[in-house]
Formats: structure tokens, C-alpha cells, sequence
């Protein structure tokens, strides 16, 4: 009897270590924090062979240039000056031992899972959407990506915002532009 209760105590410990085993993160599940990582490496070349102490310090002006998405990602590490955490040090340490991106980040999940609840906005092709069928919001975001706020300062209808997108689309989107021109719908 008392060998059948321990018999039946492992397999149930078994069955909970199998059961809550992790399961290894993909790019997408953590899109940003793997696209933030791969960025600081770009815009900082070699930053992998440096101290910790200088990939943190790569890391914060990094993230006083990030926008959106990349600042919010950088505001949970602590890389961002109003951040009220601090594990840029769980992030320099692996990326220095270069770890892959995903493992960096899966450390970081650890420590915060908002880390990879992060997600970027999917992007609006301008060459093939229908203007009509936009959302006033997203036409604003549009015109906030390009920096343009003030471009629509006393828009109040939808159309004066897909008339201020349209006007501006030969500088921050010729080849959308060019597409729109082609099929008449300027």
C-alpha cells in the first residue's frame, strides 16, 4: 500500500514537471524586444564586445532616440530616464556572452512578462488602402509618423484628414504616391 501512494506521488511530481515545463519563445511572441536588441546592434556596431557597463550606456542612448513601441520596450528595461525598474544589467551581461536575441529576451520575460506583451502596430500600406474605409485615428497616425501633427491642425471631417495624407504623401511616400497616381484615385 505505502508503495503505491509513493509510486503514485512521483508520477504525479512527473507529470507536474512535464506539465509546466517552459516552452521556448519564438521571434514573434517577443517581436519588439528581439527588433530592439537587433537595432541596438545595427546602430551600434561591435556593441557585443564592449563591457556590460558600456552596453549599458549604448543602451540608454539608444533608447532617448526610441519611439513607440522600442521607447515603451526600453521604459519596462529601465533604459529610458523616467523608468521605474532597472534590469538593463540582466540584458547586458547575456548580450555581451552573445546570447541570441530570444534567450536575452526570455531572461527578460522572466523578470517582466510585459516585456513581450509588447507588439508593434501593424503598418498601413499606403499604395493599396482605401482611403474611405480608414479610421480617422488611423489617418492622424499616419500624419504623426511623419511628424506632420500640424499638417491637419484645423481638420475636423475625415476628409480633410485623407486630404492632408493625400498632399503629403509625395514626401513621405512617393512610391505610394506614384502607385495611387497611376490608378487614378488622387
Amino acid at each position: 500500500m505505502n508503495l503505491q501512494m509513493v509510486l503514485a506521488a512521483v508520477c504525479g511530481m512527473i507529470l507536474l514537471c512535464v506539465v509546466s515545463a517552459k516552452k521556448p519563445l519564438k521571434e514573434e511572441d517577443c517581436e519588439v524586444c528581439v527588433s530592439v536588441l537587433k537595432k541596438l546592434e545595427d546602430q551600434f556596431p561591435g556593441v557585443r564586445e564592449k563591457s556590460e557597463a558600456d552596453i549599458e550606456k549604448d543602451f540608454r542612448k539608444f533608447c532617448k532616440t526610441a519611439k513607440g513601441r522600442d521607447e515603451r520596450f526600453c521604459y519596462y528595461v529601465g533604459g529610458a530616464e523616467t523608468s521605474a525598474t532597472n534590469v538593463v544589467k540582466k540584458m547586458s551581461m547575456p548580450f555581451k556572452n552573445h546570447l541570441p536575441y530570444i534567450k536575452i529576451c526570455e531572461k527578460l520575460k522572466d523578470l517582466d512578462p510585459q516585456i513581450c506583451d509588447l507588439k508593434y502596430e501593424k503598418q498601413i500600406d499606403l499604395a493599396t488602402v482605401d482611403f474611405k474605409k480608414l479610421k480617422v485615428k488611423d489617418l492622424k497616425k499616419i500624419l504623426s509618423d511623419w511628424n506632420e501633427d500640424k499638417a491637419c491642425k484645423g481638420c475636423s471631417e475625415k476628409s480633410d484628414f485623407v486630404r492632408a495624407v493625400k498632399e503629403l504623401m509625395p514626401k513621405h511616400a512617393p512610391e505610394a504616391y506614384k502607385k495611387l497616381k497611376e490608378r487614378d484615385e488622387l
